[in-house]
């Protein structure tokens, strides 16, 4: 299968609002508020991918953000620090986001109901997951794994992005600790808040099975696998797995049937 990247170079104006959770270059979030619709939704807080590697920055979700901004939702996408080897400082960034953000952004006029929904893709979606375990903000209401890196242990046997979860560790999961499984949401306590897991079914990145791990070390996530769909259709507003993206979203923020 031919993967479409498209969604990673298209061309999107710039965010309408970026604030600051931190020093340095990295603890920013843009973010889109989404109109009065939104007064009445969660926020939706975007992790983006890239296997924790610095090469790769929240500048990709600019096309989801934007479309999601445009149906009704306030949008904020996270930057993180991404430093090989250093997971901890990644995770001292998501942590200090979702504690700063939502505020910031209710200080700027940016609606919501006060509650939140994670979304992450890829990488971001291990984070996504990671932070709902051990560090859920407060108001968290769910989170959407987008094809997300569920299981570090897994990952790592397939040998993602050669090697993207040893890199991002700075050794071998499984070893126990805070170097390892502490970071693996799959060997993680369940979250308190609902988790669904949309990924496609012929994903090369980040295959359909470490979502199913995920789902059998805890079997209250769901998993939407999606046919004929890789790992980049996910977070691209033009594609036919669109649908799925929005469908599941609005299930979390208790708009079943809307």
């Amino acid at each position: 299968m031919v993967e479409d990247r498209s969604v990673l170079t298209r061309e999107t104006p710039p965010p309408p609002l970026t604030v600051r959770y931190g020093e340095g270059p990295d603890r920013v979030a843009d973010a889109w508020p989404g109109g009065a619709a939104a007064a009445g939704r969660p926020l939706l807080v975007l992790i983006h991918g890239g296997f924790w590697r610095p090469e790769y920055d929240r500048t990709h979700t600019r096309p989801m953000a934007r479309a999601l901004a445009g149906d009704g939702w306030s949008v904020a996408s996270l930057e993180y620090r991404r430093v090989p080897g250093d997971p901890g400082a990644t995770g001292e960034d998501v942590r200090a986001a979702l504690a700063a953000v939502p505020g910031e952004l209710a200080a700027r006029g940016a609606a919501s109901d006060g509650s939140m929904v994670l979304v992450g893709h890829s990488a971001g979606g291990h984070l996504a997951l990671w932070a709902a375990a051990v560090a859920p903000a407060p108001g968290l209401r769910g989170t959407l794994g987008l094809a997300p890196v569920a299981d570090l242990r897994l990952g790592h046997r397939l040998g993602l992005d050669g090697g993207a979860v040893r890199d991002f560790l700075g050794g071998e999961p499984g070893a126990g600790g805070e170097g390892a499984d502490a970071w693996d949401p799959a060997r993680l306590a369940a979250p308190g808040a609902p988790v669904v897991l949309v990924h496609g079914m012929e994903d090369i990145r980040v295959p359909l099975g470490l979502s199913d791990a995920y789902a059998r070390a805890h079997p209250g996530a769901r998993v939407v696998p999606v046919p004929g769909v890789g790992h980049f259709e996910l977070i691209d507003p033009l594609s036919a797995a669109w649908p799925e993206v929005t469908g599941a979203l609005a299930g979390l923020a208790g708009e079943a049937g809307r």
